[in-house]
């Protein structure tokens, strides 16, 4: 390991050091000739963004790299958690993106949430493991400068997958100085970073980052993680203009312990060996991914004018084996799939927004376009033990999707704000099968999407809003072109391109007591149908429609610059419509979340922080007859620094060693041996408690 890593180390270090003396020596050139630079100053503010008149809505919010910093994640996507009421999870191996939880939606890998990095999506339609796939596997923590987010669809600027929300994450332009830092842990973790950022002579930054990461973790089976990572990305700003081009590329593979049948643990044995909670029932599970993006921006801010142009390339590809069923379809070779997905994904985005008056009125108006086209090769195999035995589908998708948007906030009086907005939606979908000729076919789908907001306030720093909006998820080109079912050639019905959200919101925030910050939502949001392709079986399956209320509270108390109190509750009522009476509950809607977080900072060299997060039950088959059990664990972080250039960091995940789970489906299985389907709770548990110590060292 480290041997990979100095090479690593190296690289970043020298064309930082590069770069520092390329522009030192342009700077000792020229000054005789120019006036001395005034040195810039950085006024740190709180790790959120969230005051009064800073946002649209109360579910709506900003989160700094500064409480980043102050608390431990286990795996990357779990920057996710910062977004109040957002829970990740993973039910299989660590390469795999992460299970999200938000606002009684089990979003499985992010259908209804949708995720941007540096202004790239992330989500990709028509996956070959789930309609909507975000994997932020490629993400570095360390990296990120701030994660905008946004829940509800009440904003005319988010499409595809944003119904039950979207956080966009940007990075850092610039860091302070380069740096190396070294993670080990227990199950054989280890992880290397580099990274630095130096401004060049033409007055341009480079900032450039190279990861290293591999794990065992604590499976019978070891999971041999290996993630490699590299980013670089070249920016400049004058005047009112900014820009940016960035390269990121990610290989990583691992092998999975998928969850497990509970019968299996209350037997404690299997095949005659014993069997624990770390155990796994098909070994030759996993896969590999990688994703190489290519993306540039460019702003203009000048007299009440607002640029944003954006244009994103992406080459992408996965292999995952999975397991579910074990021996449930096919005794003989057992039920493992092959999904593979191999892609390219283009993408525009461009906006422009004025402030003007509108009726003797002051307005700010923004029109934008959107356009995104996926070109896939995209499969779905029987496999046993990653060999393949049979193809249930093997298809090329051309998705195109087209969303124009625009929008008008209105300055009422002087504690009134409306804004009102439409965006235009059009997707297009192209499939050709090269197993079954009647799923080969066309589709278009239009849906317009009105989007309203009033804000009144604030008195005694506190606001009142009013939202509400439609929403919507594409579904997968499969579904929409699909005459016959892949397996049986049963004739089955396509589905809509387009599935619709239509939500509302009533909202307040104050900061009336000083050091304090705190919103209350009560939100409702209704889906015509909950449409999911099932990348598993190859079939889109459609059920009824579906509606969720719920009430958030989040606080962020600040009683003295050392301490900060953080508490997100979050309650949900999710019921399908129209059922059968005792049949309405959604699987997997967990009803209660809850994260409540003490940071102590700047003690001296000393800061730490404590965080306990809730996961609470939810319904895992229709009539509520079997729940999941409610999951708390709890995290530590402790660092230490050793003068400005050196800190040791301490990370503790799940403090209490509880037995928790991750995730919990309840389904029919059949293992070898057994002679029927057993319907049974399917489990992949939380890791235990494990120590990880991470050493940095800055330059």
């Amino acid at each position: 390991m480290v041997s990979k890593l100095l090479p690593c180390v190296s690289a970043c270090l020298l064309i930082c050091a590069a770069g520092r003396v390329h522009a030192e020596d342009a700077a000792a050139d020229a000054e005789s000739a120019t006036p001395p630079k005034l040195e810039s100053v950085e006024i740190t503010g709180r790790h959120y963004e969230n005051g009064v008149g800073t946002s649209d809505a109360a579910s709506q919010g900003v989160v700094r790299a500064e409480l980043l910093k102050s608390r431990p994640v286990l795996r990357p996507g779990e920057v996710l958690e910062f977004v109040p009421g957002l829970i990740v999870t993973q039910h299989s191996g660590d390469g795999k993106a992460n299970q999200y939880f938000l606002r009684g939606f089990n979003l499985d890998h992010g259908t209804d949430f949708a995720t941007t990095v540096m202004g790239f999506p992330v989500n990709m339609p028509s996956h070959a493991h789930g309609q909507g796939y975000s994997d932020l596997n490629f993400l570095i923590p360390e990296l990120v400068e701030r994660i905008d987010y946004r829940k509800g669809p009440y904003f005319a600027r988010n499409g595809d997958f944003a119904a039950a929300g979207s956080a966009d994450i940007d990075y850092r332009r610039r860091l302070d100085g380069p740096f190396t830092a070294v993670t080990i842990g227990d199950d054989r973790y280890r992880r290397g970073l580099a990274a630095g950022s130096t401004e060049l002579a033409s007055g341009a930054q480079l900032l450039a980052a190279l990861e290293v990461m591999g794990n065992a973790g604590p499976w019978k089976a070891p999971e041999d993680l290996d993630r490699r990572n590299l980013v670089l990305t070249l920016s400049g700003e004058s005047g009112g203009e900014r820009w940016r081009v960035g390269l990121l590329s990610y290989r990583g593979h691992w092998t999975s312990t998928d969850q497990v049948p509970e019968r299996l643990l209350e037997a404690g044995t299997y095949q005659g060996r014993p069997f624990g909670r770390f155990d796994t029932v098909d070994a030759s599970d996993g896969g590999n991914t990688r994703r190489t993006s290519l993306s540039g921006e460019w702003s203009r801010d000048a007299e009440g004018t607002s640029t944003r142009v954006s244009a994103h390339a992406m080459s992408y590809g996965l292999t995952l084996f999975s397991n579910f069923t074990y021996a449930l379809d096919r005794p003989d070779t057992g039920d493992q799939f092959l999904q593979r997905d191999d892609r390219r994904v283009y993408g525009l985005n461009a906006s422009q927004a004025v402030e003007h008056q509108l009726a003797g009125l002051s307005a700010r108006s923004e029109v934008g376009l959107q356009v995104r086209q996926d070109r896939i090769s995209v499969g779905l195999f029987d496999t046993e033990r990653r060999s393949i035995v049979g193809t249930v589908r093997n298809d090329s998708v051309r998705e195109t999707q087209v969303g124009l948007f625009g929008q008008t906030g209105i300055e009422l009086n002087n504690w009134a704000r409306a804004i009102f907005g439409l965006r235009v939606d059009q997707a297009r979908f192209v499939v050709g099968s090269r197993v079954q000729a009647a799923n080969s076919g066309a589709g278009i789908a239009t849906l317009y999407s009105p989007k309203w907001s009033l804000v009144l306030g604030p008195w005694a720093r506190t606001e009142l809003f009013f939202n509400a909006g439609r929403g919507f998820h594409s579904n997968d080109a499969r579904g929409v072109t699909a005459r016959i079912d892949p397996r049986t050639s049963d004739p089955i019905e396509s589905v809509p391109g387009l599935a619709k959200a239509r939500g509302s919101e009533l909202g307040v925030r104050t900061e009336f007591i000083p050091g304090l910050q705190s919103s209350l939502a009560l939100w409702r949001l209704a889906f015509d149908s909950e449409l999911v392709y099932v990348g598993d079986a190859g079939t889109t399956e459609a059920s009824l429609p579906s509606k969720r209320r719920g009430i958030e509270w989040n606080m962020r108390y600040l009683p003295t610059s050392w301490l900060l109190f953080d508490v997100d509750l979050a309650w949900t009522h999710a019921r399908y419509v129209g059922a059968v009476p005792g049949q309405d509950r959604l699987p997997n809607a967990v009803d209660k979340v809850a994260s409540i977080g003490v940071t102590l900072r700047d003690l001296g060299p000393w800061s730490a922080s404590w965080q306990y997060r809730y996961l609470g039950s939810a319904a895992l088959v229709e009539d509520n007859s079997v729940r999941s059990h409610p999951s708390l664990t709890t995290n530590l972080r402790v660092a230490r620094r050793f003068g400005p250039k050196t800190e040791v960091t301490f990370d503790v995940f799940n403090v209490l060693n509880r037995k928790t789970n991750d995730i919990e489906y309840y389904y029919e299985s059949r293992l070898a041996g057994e002679s029927a389907p057993v319907a049974d709770r399917h489990i992949h548990p939380a890791e235990p408690r494990a120590l990880r110590v991470t050493l940095r060292r800055d330059f």
